[in-house]
């Protein structure tokens, strides 16, 4: 009788069948999933509203993604031609700076939304990612200042940086959806930005 509660339960467990319950297996995982936490409370959400953050998160978001788009294209030239060394070099330095603005103003928006300027429950992978974004961004601009790297190994670096640059965005785009889902009375709803900092 052990052995045959334990199989039940490994089977549950492993068990991908959305029709397990009508084939009379146990409960469907679904209704068995505790409830998640809405990504805002309706407090939090309504501080969002106000905030003027959440317009500066929502406009400087798009611009650096544009930012970026233009300095990646610029990077992979000069990788590819070894052309536009100097425009591939500012663009990056550009694309650092504005990530240093979008960075610091959405550690504002996080203490005025949730109470905490890193690190908030709500977007707190997020904002592990943003850190190695931020790292990868400033070593481009140590190695860029000491001349510690060549060229070469400069633009490789920046690439690096945008790759993890491309999934923080991801997990900030994906965070907004979610947000925009959330049924309006659990703090979901059609906030402007759900905090962008990558």
């Amino acid at each position: 009788m052990l052995t045959t509660d334990f199989l039940s339960r490994l089977v549950d467990a492993v068990d991908s069948c959305p029709w397990s319950a009508a084939a009379g297996r146990g409960t469907p995982r679904a209704a068995a999933r505790p409830a998640l936490r809405p990504l805002y409370t309706p407090e939090e959400r309504r501080r969002r509203d106000a905030s003027p953050w959440t317009l500066v998160q929502g406009v400087l978001a798009p611009v650096q993604f544009i930012i970026f788009l233009v300095s990646l294209a610029l990077v992979l030239n000069f990788l590819l031609t070894g052309q536009g060394e100097s425009a591939a070099t500012f663009s990056v330095i550009v694309k650092t700076l504005v990530l240093y603005t979008i960075m610091v103003t959405g550690s504002i928006w996080e203490h005025e939304i949730f109470g905490r300027y890193l690190f908030a429950p709500a977007f707190f992978w997020e904002d592990v990612v943003s850190m190695l974004v931020l790292a990868l961004h400033t070593a481009y601009l140590a190695a860029l200042i000491s001349g510690s790297l060549p060229v070469h190994a400069l633009m490789l670096l920046a690439l690096t940086a945008y790759a993890t640059y491309v999934i923080n965005a991801t997990q900030f785009v994906l965070k907004l959806r979610a947000a925009r889902r959330q049924p309006a009375g659990f703090g979901g709803g059609d906030g402007l930005a759900a905090g962008f900092s990558g």
